[in-house]
């Protein structure tokens, strides 16, 4: 093996390098400066713990809220279903006990004519009795949500004071309850309306605080009824007095129309009579 004294053609550096390489080697292009610091390590550990939390909690609200929302619209198809099968159980027993009073009325003068007046008064009377029982409900079902908006906003406003948080427009709200069913129209019922339509991005942007708040109250009917019964009364209040002014108000047109026709048809029957015996 030559060496310097017996090569000389062999330089050997005595001198330390003026310079570092920062050529990354494979090892430090996988590793940060970060990985042995215990501080940081912590520091990203919570990071993920408080990350997978928000996500979890994220998941099991989505997950209620999905549930409430598919039993909210079976319930509502139930009770379509079964408002149907009683309107069309009342038009049969109307249409078959009408039937004999115009078979009655008309027996001794002109069976034909008794009958085509009992079917036609039938007819009517049940016509006026459905309209006028469809209009009551939705009058009640309007005044009942008007208020109930006005009672949502204000609690949310109270609860919302200190924190600052926005609260959406009374139009967006109303939107939110948009088919909802008489039976729904309280304070709680608007509440969980409003919980179930609200939009998921509610969670996370300035409504985020109003979304807690109405998810919170949603859950919790008992709280709504003892913390808010003066304006749960308001609710029940502003329905049932729209209802009964809509139903009295028919019923007085009803009643005079109802003398009217029954006079017609005493003329009628009477002008018959004479024809019949002359």
């Amino acid at each position: 093996v030559s060496s310097p004294q017996k090569n000389p053609s062999i330089i050997i550096p005595h001198h330390t390098p003026r310079y570092t390489s920062r050529v990354l080697s494979e090892k430090d292009i996988k590793s940060t400066n970060y990985d042995n610091d215990p501080q940081m390590k912590n520091v990203m550990k919570k990071f993920q713990d408080r990350t997978s939390e928000r996500l979890r909690e994220y998941d099991e609200r989505m997950k209620e809220k999905r549930q409430k929302s598919k039993e909210e619209r079976d319930k509502r198809t139930q009770e379509i279903i079964e408002k149907d099968k009683r309107e069309k159980s009342l038009e049969q027993k109307i249409e078959k006990g009408c039937l004999k009073c115009g078979l009655v009325l008309g027996g001794g003068v002109l069976p034909v004519w008794g009958m085509i007046t009992g079917l036609w008064y039938a007819t009517w009377s049940q016509y006026v009795a459905i309209a006028v029982a469809e209009a009551a409900t939705n009058a009640g079902i309007e005044a009942g949500v008007k208020v109930g908006l006005v009672k949502v906003t204000e609690i949310a406003t109270q609860s919302l004071i200190k924190s600052g948080g926005e609260i959406p427009t009374m139009d967006v709200l109303a939107k939110m309850t948009t088919g909802i069913s008489a039976d729904n129209v309280t304070l709680h019922g608007i509440f969980n309306a409003i919980n179930s339509a609200m939009p998921r991005k509610y969670d996370y942007d300035t409504y985020s605080l109003f979304s807690s708040t109405v998810q919170k109250l949603a859950e919790t009917p008992k709280a709504v009824a003892t913390g808010y019964a003066t304006q749960a009364a308001e609710v029940t209040k502003a329905f049932a007095d729209a209802k009964a002014g809509v139903l009295t108000q028919a019923g007085n047109a009803t009643s005079t129309l109802t003398t009217a026709i029954t006079a017609t048809v005493v003329t009628i029957v009477v002008i018959v009579l004479i024809l019949v015996i002359i």
